[in-house]
């Protein structure tokens, strides 16, 4: 299996926040915002595996900025890097308001399995980094990994060995 870089899986959805998306306060239901991270980020799941994926965790969000009713939001989803069956899926999120400056408001990590029509996992590609923060992000990926798994119960901290190395 080939290895991709990560922008051939980049997916970039841009839409505009209307009444309905938002709370009593005129800003984005912040439900509706991981709604359109989740949709973003499966595409570019999708696209790199060439497969059905599932959203097997949503591994962090932070909301930095309310996103107000008229926004423009922009999300940008691409797969950090690929495990066996499973894809780490780093997205950013950008807000424009009229005669402001574009502003990153939010970023998540989310991370898919592959699946064939029967639901039973299948093998990803692997991802190969080009740019400084595509490397950053790969790197970091593992480690993110080893915490997942060892609040899941499916890791010995004595195992993570990537998380470890950063106490040395």
């Amino acid at each position: 299996m080939q290895a991709k870089h990560p922008s051939a899986s980049k997916t970039v959805m841009t839409d505009m926040v209307l009444p309905s998306d938002t709370n009593p306060i005129n800003n984005l239901f912040g439900g509706e915002l991981l709604a359109r991270m989740d949709r973003a980020a499966c595409i570019a799941a999708e696209r790199h595996s060439g497969q059905i994926v599932v959203t097997a965790s949503v591994n962090h969000v932070h909301f930095r900025k309310a996103v107000p009713l008229g926004s423009v939001l922009t999300v940008e989803a691409k797969v950090s890097r690929a495990f066996g069956t499973s894809m780490e899926v780093f997205i950013d999120v950008w807000m424009e308001e009229l005669n402001a400056p574009k502003e990153k408001v939010n970023e998540a990590i989310y991370t898919f399995v592959a699946v064939n029509k029967t639901g039973t996992p299948v093998a990803v590609p692997p991802i190969t980094p080009e740019t400084p923060l595509e490397q950053e992000r790969y790197d970091g990926a593992l480690r993110r990994r080893q915490l997942s798994l060892i609040l899941a119960g499916k890791l010995k901290p004595d195992d993570a060995t990537e998380l470890k190395a950063l106490f040395r």
